[in-house]
């Protein structure tokens, strides 16, 4: 089933949130209004059932009815990812065939964590070969921790890349100096002889401009939800050669992305109201997650209206209003 799949353009991809009604059932209408706002920002990309998606919180049935709604809505304009997470290669391979058919374009997959202390790095690195080998749609890897206990280093994520179904890495994990490490490598990595591209990207608004430094080829970052115009502007800044407003802008995201990872996608959930209340393809949503999560308190609400107020200013300015 491996193929040499079309690369990922650069750019900001946005891991989407997903809003729940009064019945706390997934509103896919107000994720289908998110997700126009999104593509009408220029956004490179949109991926579903990361953390910010609340993707544990999700049935299999959820998950596919997600996909198909956004998936109407992208319209094959950009890549579609979907997070397929799984503590088997069968499970994960089966999340990654539902998602191909319900319309996603790629998979992300993190590393399996639970059995943890029985799993060397050689039987992860085969996970992902395994995975990649019987899945209908190209991977990326999700470096992620925090979410799952296995932290792969730059010479695991480089000797994966070498695969033909694994074309990309999201580095939740912050590391630059990994992200450096992995893109220098991966830049003239050649697939079935052919040159092809591994898409390098950082998981957090905060480093945008430090990873396009070393060559990342963009990121997947939760704040765009909220912000995709100024997390985008950084890119183009950079590589218009204009590197004093590329960190003037990256300081005022940073600054709001701080806010977004201190709450998490609660935090980004409760900034919606804020965020996408202007300009086309209006938001209004839920901000409630499934239980046990729970929204902010009334304190936390002002701060972070407070601590993202220059992101907000910047994001209508760059939005024409």
């Amino acid at each position: 089933m491996t193929t040499v799949h079309a690369a990922l353009p650069d750019g900001i991809y946005v891991p989407m949130l997903t809003f729940f009604d009064s019945d706390d059932k997934v509103d896919l209408p107000a994720v289908q209004a998110l997700a126009a706002r999104l593509l009408d920002a220029g956004v490179s990309g949109l991926v579903l059932h990361g953390s910010n998606g609340e993707a544990p919180h999700l049935s299999h049935d959820e998950k596919v009815q997600n996909i198909k709604a956004v998936a109407s809505v992208v319209a094959n304009k950009v890549p579609l990812i979907a997070g397929c997470n799984a503590q088997s290669v069968r499970e994960t391979v089966e999340l990654c065939s539902e998602a191909a058919a319900a319309g996603a374009t790629h998979a992300l997959v993190l590393p399996p964590g639970y059995y943890g202390s029985l799993l060397d790095k050689a039987l992860i690195k085969q996970f992902f070969r395994d995975v990649a080998d019987n899945s209908p749609i190209p991977l990326l890897i999700y470096n992620f921790p925090g979410a799952c206990g296995v932290d792969l280093n730059s010479d695991e994520i480089i000797e994966l890349a070498g695969h033909d179904n694994i074309v990309g890495v999201k580095l939740t994990c912050g590391n630059t100096g990994k992200l450096a490490r992995i893109a220098a490598a991966t830049q003239n990595i050649q697939k079935k002889n052919q040159p092809s591209k591994f898409f390098v990207g950082g998981g957090s608004a905060d480093f945008i401009l430090q990873g396009a430094v070393v060559g990342a080829h963009g990121s997947i970052c939760g704040l765009a939800n909220l912000s995709p115009r100024a997390c985008k502007s950084i890119l183009d800044a950079f590589h218009d050669g204009n590197l004093a407003k590329a960190r003037a802008l990256q300081a005022v995201v940073a600054a709001g992305d701080w806010l977004a990872i201190r709450y998490g996608f609660v935090g980004v959930k409760h900034g919606i109201a804020a965020f996408g209340s202007f300009g086309a393809n209006t938001v209004s949503a839920s901000a409630a997650p499934r239980r046990p999560c729970q929204g902010l308190t009334t304190a936390a609400k002002g701060e972070f209206n407070a601590g993202t107020a220059d992101l907000l200013g910047l994001e209508r300015e760059l939005s024409g209003l």
